[in-house]
């Protein structure tokens, strides 16, 4: 079941600890930060910032309340929130400030679903990414027992395609549509948008990442 906002989360906590995090889970007072945060991080010019913009593929929204609201709601899902733990060093970011974010959802046949994952755009390229990553499938793992994580990419994000091969997952072959006319979802850009389908196994099975 789905645990309270703000709960603790220890998975991956060497590589969090390494980044600079500490997680916990999202809850109902979470959902304006988290908004801007996935907001910024993929739509807009601000999203220039970092290389995961998808502002040259489509304008208009990537979350609102609305849709966050009903993404904590759903049965057996979870979203993580990380956040900069205290740090010394000049220029570290204000405790508690919220850098990343990533959506798990429990799906059957051993697998957990990988979703709504990012970074601020200044922080990009400095490991979190990797560090969110690690903890999300440890916690899966843990939570699920799953063998397999899944997520879907837009296909002509081919750079972005790349980065999580790197990681791990594998194209499965699977290709599912744009969800064209539902502008809850974005402005497209172009009309040959559609998803691919990635898989990574967990746990034992869990193949070599590479740098």
């Amino acid at each position: 079941m789905r645990g309270v906002g703000g709960e603790s989360v220890r998975a991956g906590s060497a590589g969090l600890h390494a980044a600079g995090l500490v997680a916990s889970q999202a809850g109902e007072a979470d959902i304006a930060e988290l908004v801007a945060l996935v907001q910024s991080a993929y739509r807009g010019d601000a999203s220039r910032a970092g290389w995961t913009t998808e502002a040259d593929l489509l304008g208009g929204q990537r979350l609102d309340a609305a849709m966050a609201r009903e993404m904590l709601a759903e049965e057996e899902t979870v979203v993580l929130l990380f956040r900069a733990a205290a740090g010394e060093a000049e220029g570290s970011p204000a405790p508690g400030a919220l850098q990343a974010c990533v959506q798990l959802a429990h799906r059957p046949g051993g697998i957990a679903y990988f979703g709504t994952f990012a970074v601020r755009p200044e922080l990009q390229g400095r490991g979190i990414g990797r560090a969110v990553m690690v903890a999300a499938e440890e916690h899966a793992v843990g939570r699920w027992r799953a063998e397999r994580m899944r997520m879907t990419v837009i296909r002509q994000r081919t750079e972005l395609v790349d980065y999580y091969r790197r990681r791990g997952y594998a194209p499965t072959g699977e290709t599912e549509p744009f969800p064209y006319g539902q502008e809850q979802f974005g402005l497209p850009q172009r009309d040959d948008l559609e998803f691919a389908v990635l898989e990574k196994p967990l746990g034992e099975a869990a193949a070599p990442q590479s740098l």
